[in-house]
């Protein structure tokens, strides 16, 4: 089967550090055929170092030279030019969280089924080895029924200080639907996406408001910073189970913290590391898990499902029906910060 000609629209720093070295390294399954970016300059730079073909600042006309689009616009875009890619023919590899609102994403599953093209979510932390190991885990009863889940997505005063990140209009938010959402979707993704029944959750920006903000990550407009920079929910299941989350670009604590833990009905297990702990035999038995090699490259493994996505060899790991649920929950977490009550998903 010949190479899947792809394209990248919007080189920023993602499609540079981890889509574009993870399809180079991919060269005798997918060509990189040709770049987009509304800053022109950025795409003829962007094409010249890496001998890209074409370049173009007109995302249409980058379709004329693709089979497929990776799309790594701010999120505002997300949806306008995936929908457009797939209604020309295209599959498409979106940067996550899949679009700003959950009506946008429901359009952008309408046009991949009406075109009968791949639409995949960047939800890279799934793809990592100690996501899939936890998955088979419990997959396979390890810890029986999960009942109680814990993710956190939580870095001390690293709000970042480039780009769009900062910009509602852009963005539609901050920490929740740039850092967080990452783990709420993992932490779904394991539990398998059981049936929602309501969501509580609570928006802070008071932290990177103050005049006297300190932050690692870069200088930013304590002005001008309108979006969430701390987030908590309690997520309950119709099957009884519940979800505790937590997400922070500006936490007063001693260290960051990326984690999901959960607690089943025979036992549980941590993702970051990998751990699980089982009740059997009349005592309690606690396993780390070790790999004899450390290759590890979630991005690689990504671009392999895109590309055998698109070549009919496999199916997304990350379907864009669970993305969808995943900004639907997002979407709770705004509307109940703001009027302060649970949202009701029955």
């Amino acid at each position: 089967m010949e190479k899947l000609r792809v394209g990248l629209i919007g080189v920023g720093g993602i499609a540079v550090s981890r889509h574009l070295p993870s399809f180079l390294k991919l060269s005798d399954h997918v060509e990189v055929t040709a770049v987009c970016d509304v800053i022109q300059e950025r795409a003829q730079s962007v094409a010249a170092e890496f001998s890209i073909p074409f370049y173009t600042s007109q995302y249409t006309k980058l379709f004329e030279h693709v089979d497929a689009v990776t799309i790594c616009t701010p999120n505002k875009f997300h949806a306008e030019i995936a929908i457009a890619a797939l209604n020309a023919g295209k599959h498409v590899l979106c940067e996550k969280p899949m679009a700003m609102t959950s009506k946008e994403c429901e359009a952008m599953i309408e046009a991949a089924d009406a075109a009968g093209k791949v639409l995949m979510i960047a939800y890279h932390y799934r793809y990592m080895k100690e996501a899939r190991a936890a998955k088979r885990f419990i997959d396979e009863g390890e810890i029986g029924r999960p009942l109680v889940s814990r993710a956190q997505a939580i870095r001390r005063r690293k709000v970042p200080g480039w780009g769009v990140f900062t910009n509602k209009d852009l963005q539609g938010g901050g920490s929740l639907i740039d850092f967080g959402c990452h783990f709420l979707d993992l932490a779904l993704h394991l539990m398998d996406f059981p049936e929602i029944a309501e969501v509580s959750g609570a928006t802070y920006n008071e932290l990177s408001r103050q005049p006297d903000v300190v932050n690692q990550w870069g200088k930013f407009d304590h002005t001008t910073f309108e979006v969430d920079d701390h987030a908590t929910a309690y997520i309950k299941f119709k099957d009884g189970a519940t979800l505790l989350f937590e997400t922070s670009w500006a936490a007063n604590l001693a260290d960051d913290i990326e984690g999901v833990s959960i607690s089943g009905t025979s036992g549980g297990l941590d993702v970051f590391p990998l751990k699980l702990y089982q009740s059997k035999y009349g005592m309690l038995l606690d396993q780390q898990a070790y790999w004899i090699s450390d290759e590890d490259n979630p991005g690689i493994s990504q671009a392999i499902n895109f590309i055998e996505s698109c070549k009919g060899r496999q199916t997304p790991l990350v379907k864009p029906q669970e993305a969808l649920i995943v900004s639907k929950v997002i979407e709770a977490i705004y509307q109940s910060s703001e009027t302060g009550k649970a949202v009701s998903f029955t």
